[in-house]
């Protein structure tokens, strides 16, 4: 047998990729730096595609005269409320349908046979409902935000150990307590990852509702701009939209790192 002098190399740390923000930011600023490169050697049509120096502009001036935060405001809080809706009644029902039978194949049917069904489709139908204003573009947001979380609720329930809800069962622990301590720290993750397909999906629901019928938001502002071919405002309004999206990622990530820091 061959010995073995000095120490050992620990070969157990399992995969735990972790992020790098300076990984993540020279990824974005070489992709545009390439972007910037290609339109100033002609390769890039900036009649088809503006210039980041052009769209940088834009967005300045958007930013100076106000009429940015005007359209941006509006569609923050329209996604606050949607979102925030349909993430509560979402996890209210995957909770019940992860806890009880009696509402599980009830409430999974209700929601496989509705999620499939495109929620653009159906704002026709919520601005006959809820009329044109804000009504129809929250209820969007919601119904579009609720069954993914349902479905994410569930899933992050049904994962959950049940030697350890058997557990607090035995030490005599109530419903409401199980629920509290065990299922939904356990859940966490999976809610969490689901807060992150929601988020995306509430802002395309967002700009497609404002295309539909509104005067003001990001969505209503980016079809303005199409109809005029003004390019440079329509890239700026793509921008502020990919922003948003970065931003609430890292809401999310925070989130993570601050309630899943026991993993």
């Amino acid at each position: 047998m061959r010995r073995i002098d000095g120490p050992v190399t620990f070969r157990g740390g399992g995969f735990a990729p972790t992020e790098s923000f300076r990984a993540a930011a020279a990824t974005l600023i070489g992709l545009v730096a390439l972007w910037q490169l290609g339109c100033s050697a002609g390769v890039i049509p900036t009649l088809f595609l503006p210039a980041p120096e052009n769209i940088a502009i834009e967005l300045w001036h958007l930013t100076i005269s106000g009429e940015l935060w005007k359209h941006l405001s509006a569609s923050l809080l329209r996604l606050a409320i949607g979102w925030s809706l349909g993430t509560v009644f979402g996890i209210a029902l995957g909770l019940a349908v992860g806890l009880w039978s009696a509402l599980r194949s009830p409430g999974m049917a209700v929601v496989s046979a509705l999620f499939p069904i495109p929620k653009i489709a159906l704002v026709p139908l919520f601005i006959i409902w809820f009329g044109i204003g804000e009504g129809s573009k929250i209820a969007t947001l919601g119904f579009g935000v609720f069954f993914p979380t349902v479905i994410a609720t569930a899933g992050g329930v049904d994962n959950v150990p049940r030697s350890l809800i058997r557990m607090g069962q035995s030490f005599g622990l109530s419903t409401g307590a199980i629920v509290r301590r065990i299922v939904l720290p356990a859940a966490l993750p999976a809610i969490l990852n689901g807060f992150r397909v929601t988020a995306s999906i509430a802002i395309v629901l967002l700009v497609a509702a404002e295309m539909i019928g509104a005067e003001r938001g990001i969505g209503a502002f980016v079809l303005s701009a199409g109809n005029l071919y003004d390019t440079d405002a329509l890239m700026a309004g793509i921008v502020v939209l990919s922003v948003l999206g970065l931003a609430v990622a890292w809401v999310i990530g925070l989130l993570e790192r601050r309630l899943l820091g026991w993993r």
